[in-house]
């Protein structure tokens, strides 16, 4: 991927430039006026601030962060907290121009964009920016999602970092996580309550369908993969509330999945099967075409439902979720 212009001078040419980028950003050099990162809450900010992330780093500061940037998944859970991110990096917007579904309720058009892919990430438009604080998810415990290797170190002496574990983590412990962050950074808090009773009727009706073995998956044009439950933290939700899923017999090395040919789409056993929605696997149509998969039972019985996967940790988007579950659970049936 080409990334930013920084990103393809290379990490060196950062660095070096780093002292006297900071300078002129200090000096109002590119900083841009924008709304405080939680509404409402300007004059809070000269409160002092301290959190500890799931790095176990106490982030300690003098003043609250007013001017944060996040990986997209944590800007949107934290925007519907009431947080306002100044800029953002991840997938946000599609090919078409469209805001991507990881982006959640994030105005795309009132903040900053830092990066769209993988390894992307405009190191001196960050630093421009002048900013406080920089959250994002992890997958292992000292790597944010989407900050690049080569520039990591660079992006860690601008501003603090928080880091929120989501990996072995269930979506209820990532939820109250993000909460717990969004309520020292000021948060209004404004629907929350709401959608968190929202959330939790969902999950207690999950349990009616626990007769349903249900299986969660991913394609690609070469290959079928199926979902490992306790490394996604919606899937870990939805089976502890009840839900039957398929659990694959040997994982990948990397975790999260088994790959399969689609000639072995049959390899479990299943009454209900959840595709994955994101734009990078294959739409159902293209699975159609796939003989062994067109042929399995639940497919047959039209029991093919989406699994949105990767959507934001906020407790109105994961009500939406639930309810959609519980929803789309209710129309089917036990095959033989």
């Amino acid at each position: 991927m080409s990334g930013s212009p920084l990103a393809r001078r290379g990490f060196l040419s950062a660095a070096a430039g780093l002292a006297a980028t900071l300078t002129l950003a200090s000096c109002g050099g590119g900083g841009s006026e924008t709304a405080p990162a939680a509404a409402g809450s300007s004059a809070a900010t000269a409160q002092s601030w301290t959190f500890t992330d799931d790095r176990g780093r106490k982030l300690d500061q003098a003043k609250r962060p007013s001017r944060i940037v996040a990986q997209v998944g944590a800007a949107a859970a934290l925007w519907d907290f009431g947080v306002r991110p100044i800029a953002v990096f991840g997938p946000h917007k599609l090919k078409d121009g469209a805001k991507d579904p990881q982006v959640g309720n994030v105005d795309i058009t009132k903040v900053e964009s830092l990066g769209n892919v993988w390894d992307e990430f405009n190191v001196e438009k960050y630093i421009s920016l002048q900013p406080d604080l920089l959250v994002s998810g992890m997958y292992t415990k000292e790597a944010l999602w989407y900050v690049p290797e080569k520039s990591k170190d660079t992006i860690e002496q601008v501003a603090p970092t928080a880091g929120i574990m989501l990996l072995g983590r269930s979506a209820t412990e990532v939820l109250s996580k993000y909460e717990e962050l969004a309520k020292s950074l000021g948060a209004d808090m404004r629907g929350v309550p709401e959608a968190k009773a929202r959330m939790e009727a969902a999950t207690k009706e999950l349990a009616r369908f626990k007769d349903l073995k249900i299986l969660v998956m991913s394609g690609s044009p070469e290959s079928m993969w199926v979902s490992n439950p306790p490394d996604h933290p919606d899937l870990k939700h939805v089976a502890a509330a009840g839900l039957n899923l398929v659990t694959p017999s040997k994982v990948d090395e990397q975790g999260f999945f088994q790959t399969l040919s689609w000639e072995n789409a049959d390899e479990y056993e299943a009454d209900v099967i959840l595709y994955d929605t994101r734009t990078q696997s294959i739409k159902p149509e293209e699975m159609l075409k796939m003989p062994t998969f067109a042929k399995l039972p639940a497919v047959k019985a039209g029991q093919l439902y989406p699994w949105r996967a990767e959507i934001p940790f906020s407790y109105q988007t994961y009500a939406a979720f639930l309810e959609e579950l519980v929803a789309n659970l209710g129309k089917a049936n036990k095959l033989p």
